[in-house]
């Protein structure tokens, strides 16, 4: 089985510490698995399917199907006669199966334990905003010199983590993980797992405040990703963010900066940054590299050697400690993604990419083959509108950086703003300066949408009215109580709220569905 994982049956049995019972046409424990999956739908034959027990599915219903597609085995919190009672599916129809009290921490006992199998470089990347478009930019330039597996879609939590440890094959030399959290102690666990040999932080934001309470919370809990990694790991920080910038050293390694070139001593910065608009930035890419940098020796063995480091002219810099001859360069990049914030990203891909030994040129062509995501700051062509669809999540930051981004438009601009969510006791105030933000970048039309965002709403008009007092073109600001008022109002008078040729910006917090929305200026085109 080409594709095979390096799993058998006995080592998942032994991870997750459940009762192996060998039964069927296939008993045998030392048999290498294919996958392993939580979607019955996704079973393969061969595959390994773990029962959850979710809000609104139990998924043990599915056993016998899975059975019946050819997987070799099932983890199970519930055994043949529980199942049988409760979903009135044979126990005589099972196969070999594994008996766990939790199937959810026996799905992440045993990534953990095939992550620790793996030869691969982990590059686990964390932060308040900007994790998955920079999870894009540092796949997409790893990706000119290795063969790169990545995180899917928005699985960054204690169960989309293991999932993407769990679809790493042989023909993988670098994982790239994006590592989501809300509380204390989850970022602990999910290293545990990934044991990430490559540490990012794009930034410390205001996010998921309600159990972090404040930046320095949110810094100390994103911060757990140091505990499992590699021993001769390195770190990556942006370079730009006053509580990340001021590290000087993280348990005994020194951190590599990136940004845009506000400090020398980051060793990636874009700097002459020329905007496209929403077609993205010209910047130049300024590298400065020690020789030596870790990379894959053999392309085909994904395995990497130690480092060596240059023994020539000693100046001034240092790699965990030591001094070595710095290298720099300059490179020219385009950006395909519009914003500052995404020029950033290209910064860390390229900090990341130095470090696993990419040259200039390699990291300026994968910068500009980076593709948009669904969601998060995609450009979208509709008819008479330009649609910026960032409509995935939402905090202060986040919210403030795709306002900006729309006052690049050379069209009337129109932004339908929606509720942060878990903002803490300040959600009012942070609520209420995005609402001024917005007037003071020159937005032409604010359409406020839920209940925190009747701050924002309040703030906003006030703005309006003191911009026209001082003769500066007008802003209309309205508000819907959510996304269901707004959406009627448009099928009866669109045209009022997004005026013909204008570009629309659609973001709020991910609950907030604002999807919804985009999928209707979609449809009417």
């Amino acid at each position: 089985m080409a594709d095979r994982m390096d799993l058998t049956i006995k080592e998942i049995s032994e991870a997750c510490g459940g009762t192996l019972v060998l039964q069927g046409g296939r008993a045998k424990d030392d048999i290498y698995v294919s996958s392993v999956v939580i979607d019955s739908r996704a079973v393969e034959p061969g595959g390994v399917f773990l029962a959850t027990v979710g809000e609104r599915v139990d998924g043990h219903q599915f056993i016998p199907d899975v059975y019946a597609k050819g997987a070799a085995l099932v983890v199970t919190q519930k055994g043949p006669e529980q199942v049988e009672a409760e979903h009135g599916c044979r126990a005589s129809d099972w196969g070999c199966y594994v008996l766990v009290e939790d199937t959810l921490q026996a799905l992440k006992e045993i990534a953990e334990a095939y992550r620790k199998k793996l030869p691969v470089k982990v590059v686990g990347i964390t932060g308040s905003v900007g994790k998955t478009s920079t999870k894009e930019f540092i796949a997409a330039v790893l990706a000119e010199k290795y063969r790169v597996l990545k995180t899917e879609g928005n699985f960054n939590n204690e169960i989309g983590v293991p999932l993407t440890l769990l679809r790493i094959r042989r023909e993988h030399q670098v994982a790239v993980v994006e590592m989501g959290i809300s509380d204390f102690g989850e970022m602990r666990r999910l290293s545990k797992m990934a044991r990430p040999d490559v540490c990012v932080m794009t930034n410390i934001g205001q996010s998921h405040l309600n159990n972090l309470i404040d930046r320095d919370g949110i810094l100390r809990a994103k911060s757990e990703i140091f505990d499992y990694m590699a021993p001769d790991g390195e770190i990556c920080l942006n370079g730009e963010d006053d509580k990340l910038n001021a590290i000087q050293e993280i348990k005994g390694h020194r951190p590599h900066f990136f940004g845009l070139g506000s400090n020398p001593a980051q060793e990636a910065a874009a700097v002459d940054i020329v905007s496209r608009g929403l077609w993205g930035s010209d910047a130049a890419l300024r590298l400065r590299r020690r020789t030596g940098a870790l990379q894959a020796e053999n392309p085909d063995a994904g395995e990497f050697p130690g480092e060596s480091w240059d023994t020539g002219e000693l100046s001034v810099g240092r790699v965990r400690g030591e001094t070595g001859r710095w290298e720099e360069e300059t490179v020219g990049i385009h950006v395909p993604q519009p914003g500052r914030h995404m020029v950033l990203n290209a910064a860390a891909a390229a900090c990341v990419a130095m470090l696993l030994g990419l040259n200039a040129e390699q990291i300026a062509a994968g910068i500009g083959k980076v593709a948009p995501v669904s969601g998060r700051t995609n450009i979208i062509s509709q008819g008479e509108h330009t649609i910026i669809d960032d409509c995935y999540n939402a905090n202060p930051a986040s919210m403030k950086a795709a306002i900006e981004l729309l006052a690049l438009a050379d069209t009337e601009k129109v932004a339908v703003l929606g509720d942060m969510l878990n903002l803490g006791e300040d959600s009012d105030r942070y609520h209420a300066e995005i609402g001024t933000y917005a007037v003071q970048a020159g937005i032409d039309h604010i359409l406020c949408v839920g209940e925190a965002s009747r701050h924002m709403y309040r703030a906003a008009l006030e703005a309006a009215e003191s911009r026209e007092q001082k003769g500066l073109p007008a802003c209309s600001v309205s508000r819907y109580g959510d996304r269901k008022e707004l959406l009627e109002i448009l099928a009866g008078d669109r045209k009022g709220l997004m005026p013909p040729g204008s570009t629309i910006l659609i973001k709020a917090s991910h609950d907030m569905g604002f999807a919804e929305i985009l999928e209707f200026l979609r449809t009417m085109g």
